[in-house]
């Protein structure tokens, strides 16, 4: 690494300590994404790591694999993941699945923290991994239930966008650092078809075998008994290449698709979301 690097990560702890001068013990919302990682790496090196605590929220939306990633980047850091089960899946709002889906997902983890966590652990703030580039999106309806339960977002208030997050994860040698975004499983379900058990199974079956096939960034979006396979446009044409494009076919008809469809638009991330927002 550089020395600007090293300057840069240094900085970022500066900003994140100023930030929790006055916290005692901190919840960090985990997920294992790179923005999460980060932020729990910065308040451990803040506060230390007997006064953080990462809490991870598991629901029928969170990827086994992402579970198990989650809590490797955790060990890494040296701090324990506290587990809270969320049903956002009984909130009828989160179910019929309209933009404002996130919303009530991050709500519902929130509210579970602050009845089950924070008590217990004697946590005086709870944070999350909003970055720069998160606060100037309009797709993110999440970053209103943490205002509403005053969650703290050190990176977007110490100014650090996506890249800068990614450079610091590699300065401290995150397991995640270059792990691409891989947001809840729901977000695969077009709006307003219905989030349910079945469908997010199926996706994340589909998935699941996708990065078995050695894909690493895509998404399986569920329009009921078609995938549609999202891939970066370098990859389409190996997946369309024999006998890569007959494995994928059977994986994802195995995970309970009839038809398995490729994308020629590519990956898009926040695509049904961003979709609304800009018709509105």
């Amino acid at each position: 690494m550089t020395s600007v690097e090293i300057d840069e990560a240094a900085q970022a702890t500066a900003h994140v300590a100023e930030q929790l001068r006055n916290v005692g013990r901190l919840g960090v919302a985990f997920s294992g994404g790179v923005d999460s990682s980060v932020l729990l790496a910065l308040a451990v090196r803040a506060l230390g790591a007997d006064r953080v605590v990462a809490v991870l929220g598991v629901s029928p939306s969170l990827a086994a694999d992402e579970r198990t990633a989650a809590h490797l980047v955790a060990k890494t850091i040296g701090v324990p993941v506290v587990e809270v089960e969320t049903r956002e899946d009984e909130r009828e709002a989160y179910r019929a699945n309209g933009p404002d889906r996130c919303f009530h997902c991050k709500d519902e983890l929130f509210t579970r923290i602050g009845a089950e966590v924070a008590g217990r652990y004697r946590l005086d703030a709870v944070a999350y991994g909003e970055n720069a580039d998160d606060v100037r999106r309009l797709d993110r309806p999440g970053a209103r239930a943490a205002a509403e339960h005053e969650v703290l977002t050190p990176l977007a208030v110490a100014g650090l966008d996506k890249a800068a997050v990614r450079r610091i994860a590699r300065t401290f040698e995150l397991p995640c650092a270059d792990k691409p975004a891989a947001p809840c499983l729901a977000s695969r379900i077009p709006h307003y078809q219905i989030v349910s058990p079945r469908k997010l199974s199926q996706v994340e079956q589909a998935e699941a075998a996708l990065r078995r096939l050695g894909f690493a960034d895509f998404r399986v979006r569920h329009h009921g008994e078609i995938a549609r396979l999202e891939l970066p446009a370098g990859d389409l044409l190996r997946a369309a290449s024999e006998p890569l494009r007959h494995r994928i076919l059977q994986a994802v008809t195995e995970a309970g698709f009839r038809f398995v469809a490729l994308d020629l638009a590519g990956l898009q991330s926040g695509a049904f979301t961003s979709a609304f927002v800009q018709n509105t």
